[in-house]
């Protein structure tokens, strides 16, 4: 694998015009219902990412016909294959747990290895396997292999926790076939809603969307075309860039409905925005000030837009305080905010403190998880001198063309892979001359 990197020059105003890609967290579940039919399921805005590709590795172990051309994915699974999906395919990817529910409604069987991608703390698959095995799935799994068998039946699930992806696989097990099931405590984001869309287009019928309730009627399901929404979580990036940077942005394709939390945040820091026309204009420039951010289920605050606002309190006047209540893991970028003069107190896995205003400092950091990687590039473009951002490829596996994006708006960021960096613009050699002096 190539060792690819972000090199950035902070402190450039972003200005100017970008429009939002397809979230990848609603391309993905989208892409596992076109397994419920034979016909062909046409996705548009899908986001070229590595964690699309990966999923089509799968799809083609299956025997699922498919094309990607652009933004545009077509989707056959006339002739799938009901096989045991090996390690090697499921372990760069969480989300591949999300065949479960439409191979074992297509087949009757799913037998497949455990998933991997971000280690961000604890995802486990109990919530699946027990929400599955209430409709009448026979759990007969070992420590190797998830391996489900039976036919769904009409019933009532109620979730051990908020979990997107469980909601997801019990909606597309539901929807196939002529069953009435009933989901309490499902997780309602917006990439579940859009989920929710796409097969009611394919026949099903579902009651309550954008709910904690819903109630799915399944049917024979059709072939159908769907526009996937686009990402809320890009559009939380962008503004921030855009404000950190003391830039004029204006995005587009906004949603403002799947964004309250995050807006009534951005308010808090005391930050400017207005929308109109599913436009965000946001503008920096104006001082911040501290605020605290408890993340929570939809509509709560975003877990994936924590180490974003995380990088925000750097630069905001006062103590904010981080409350991260959905997994443990997700603080470990404030170490490399350190690395960059971040005055930073960890009180535990799911509490920060954040003292600001800091002026970053460029230095070489690395990228721990999708939405870790992404703090980190807003991080350099706020810093003074140059930031080197290494294992690039999980930021990749949820933002298309980030670099490219950035550049046209003024950033100057560059994407460089194996022996493509200079040492001559080693920022953070500079910098130690430079403390060493002191």
């Amino acid at each position: 694998m190539l060792d690819t990197r972000y090199r950035i020059e902070g402190i450039s105003p972003l200005r100017g015009e970008i429009s939002l890609g397809g979230a990848k967290n609603a391309a993905l579940p989208c892409m596992c219902a076109a397994l419920l039919t034979d016909e062909e399921v046409v996705l548009k805005n899908v986001p070229a990412i590595s964690d699309v590709y990966s999923l089509l590795d799968i799809f083609t172990y299956l025997g699922v016909e498919h094309q990607l051309e652009g933004n545009t994915l077509k989707i056959k699974a006339e002739n799938l294959e009901c096989k045991t999906i090996p390690h090697d395919l499921v372990k760069k990817l969480r989300a591949s747990i999300l065949v479960l529910g439409p191979l074992l409604a297509r087949c009757g069987e799913v037998k497949m290895a455990y998933p991997g991608g971000c280690v961000i703390g604890k995802r486990p698959v109990y919530a699946h396997i027990d929400s599955l095995v209430q409709l009448g799935a026979e759990d007969i799994s070992n420590d190797e292999v998830l391996h489900l068998k039976g036919d769904i039946k009409n019933g009532e699930v109620i979730l051990p926790e908020f979990s997107v992806t469980a909601t997801e696989n019990i909606l597309m097990a539901a929807a196939y076939g002529n069953n009435k099931v009933h989901i309490k405590l499902a997780a309602s984001e917006p990439h579940v809603q859009d989920l929710c869309d796409l097969l009611v287009s394919m026949g099903a019928n579902i009651e309550g969307i954008g709910s904690h309730d819903l109630v799915i009627k399944g049917s024979k399901l059709s072939g159908t075309e769907h526009f996937v929404t686009t990402d809320y979580l890009e559009a939380g990036f962008f503004a921030l860039a855009g404000i950190l940077t003391g830039g004029d942005l204006r995005i587009k394709g906004f949603r403002e409905e799947q964004m309250v939390s995050f807006m009534k945040t951005l308010s808090s820091l005391g930050a400017m925005w207005s929308v109109e026309d599913s436009v965000l204009h946001v503008k920096g420039g104006k001082s911040l000030k501290a605020c605290n951010v408890k993340t929570n289920v939809f509509p709560g605050f975003p877990t994936d837009l924590q180490a974003a606002i995380g990088v925000a309190m750097t630069q905001a006047s006062g103590v904010s305080r981080v409350f991260e209540r959905m997994f443990e893991g997700r603080l470990g970028y404030l170490f490399e905010l350190e690395k960059m003069g971040a005055h930073v107190e960890i009180l535990n896995a799911h509490q920060a403190l954040i003292i600001g205003p800091t002026q970053l400092r460029g230095r070489t950091v690395t990228s721990n998880d999708i939405r870790a990687g992404a703090g980190m590039v807003l991080a350099g473009l706020c810093a003074r001198g140059e930031t080197l951002i290494t294992d690039v490829q999980y930021i990749e596996r949820g933002y298309e063309k980030l670099e490219e994006k950035l550049r046209s708006v003024g950033a100057r960021i560059e994407r460089i892979e194996d022996g493509q960096v200079d040492s001559s613009h080693d920022y953070n050699k500079v910098e130690r001359q430079k403390d060493s002096s002191m």
